[in-house]
């Protein structure tokens, strides 16, 4: 199948309904940090890009919001060519000009605050970030307070960033700057806003 043929197919089937599920399933997951949404396979990128982080891409993303690619998916020309055709997003020349990023290998990418982090008068205007992962059951367990969390929640994806504990206290001492996480893994996704807190890692 050539790039075209690519690029054009693996979209949503109704893309006006598609959008709202997926983004029903992304604000549901933003107000209560670490529960796991679980959403339908509604779009079919070309690999490596993942089912759900397309999904999510397509919900969110269009012509206004300059969108990063990790190096895995940087490389693959049906990858940008599927974005490009399906979300209209320019692909932006840094992580720091982006409004949203995919990241097919979070344990490599570049630090959180590499990214945009918004401005005091602006905060939305920070980088959100679209992390795909293989469960969000198996990995270290993240123990979660904050908004939207009763007492504490919990969840455990499985590839996050190296000291990512660390890096998301800094980012959490930034508020109202900051960025916020959609953990995209096979047919869940779940999120972690700038207002959540990481009380422990266990091992």
């Amino acid at each position: 199948m050539d790039i075209a043929t690519q690029s054009i197919d693996g979209g949503f089937a109704e893309p006006v309904f598609n959008a709202q599920v997926v983004f029903r399933a992304i604000m549901d997951a933003m107000a209560r940090p670490g529960t796991v949404q679980t959403l339908q396979q509604l779009a079919h990128p070309p690999a490596p890009l993942s089912a759900t982080a397309g999904a999510v891409a397509l919900a969110l993303c269009d012509n206004d919001t300059p969108l990063w690619l990790d190096s895995p998916l940087q490389a693959e020309a049906s990858v940008k060519a599927w974005l490009g055709f399906h979300t209209g997003a320019p692909l932006a020349n840094t992580p720091a000009d982006a409004h949203f990023a995919l990241i097919a290998k979070p344990a490599e990418m570049v630090a959180l605050d590499g990214f945009s982090q918004g401005t005091q008068e602006y905060p939305d205007r920070s980088t959100t970030l679209i992390l795909l992962t293989s469960d969000l059951g198996s990995g270290p367990t993240l123990l979660l307070e904050g908004p939207g969390i009763e007492k504490t929640s919990m969840i455990a994806p499985t590839g996050m960033p190296r000291h990512f504990v660390e890096q998301w206290k800094q980012n959490n001492q930034r508020f109202p700057r900051g960025v916020d996480i959609i953990l995209a893994a096979p047919g869940q996704l779940a999120c972690l806003p700038r207002t959540t807190r990481i009380k422990t890692m266990e091992a």
